[in-house]
């Protein structure tokens, strides 16, 4: 038996409803893709706010439950097209809004409690744009995306396909 066949990969996320997700995609091409780098599919992009990895489905109710927390709105201000140094394309901001880092801060006891280990490292806000992108040209400026966040997911992803399994307010 796949020991991966009662597991759920999952990750929380800021995602992006179709009119800014079509900026993120104009973004996404502004840039100058070297061969061999992976520029992610316009359906995927998002901001991720912790990557939970995989975990028993049959904990998914729990999960779902445990992942509400509360939420107040906040503006998200995407302006630096960015390559880290292991080839990752990211659009970042230049500062983290409070409302970001409290709902991150939240969701990280919200992991806790459920008996889960929130990542260790400094959270980083971006969406992803490439992966092996390591020499592509960065954009000097692309459509302004200022998005003001009203919600968050729970989203699977599973064989390249992800799906948000709930969303919250």
């Amino acid at each position: 038996m796949n020991g991966q066949a009662n597991t759920t990969r999952l990750f929380l996320a800021l995602w992006p409803d179709p009119p800014l997700r079509h900026l993120l995609t104009e973004w996404r091409n502004a840039w100058g893709w070297t061969k061999g780098a992976a520029p992610v599919h316009s359906d995927k992009l998002h901001v991720t706010l912790h990557f939970l990895g995989a975990l028993p489905s049959e904990r998914l109710p729990e999960l779902l439950d445990g992942f509400a927390v509360p939420f107040e709105a906040f503006r998200l201000d995407l302006t630096r097209a960015a390559l880290w140094h292991n080839g990752i394309a990211v659009l970042e901001p230049d500062l983290t809004p409070p409302g970001l880092a409290a709902l991150h801060a939240r969701l990280a006891e919200a992991l806790v409690n459920l008996g889960l280990q929130p990542e260790a490292r400094r959270y980083r806000p971006h969406v992803t744009m490439a992966r092996r992108a390591t020499g592509s040209t960065i954009p000097l400026d692309g459509p302004p995306l200022l998005w003001d966040v009203r919600g968050y997911a729970l989203v699977e992803s599973k064989n390249g396909v992800y799906t948000v399994l709930r969303e919250y307010a």
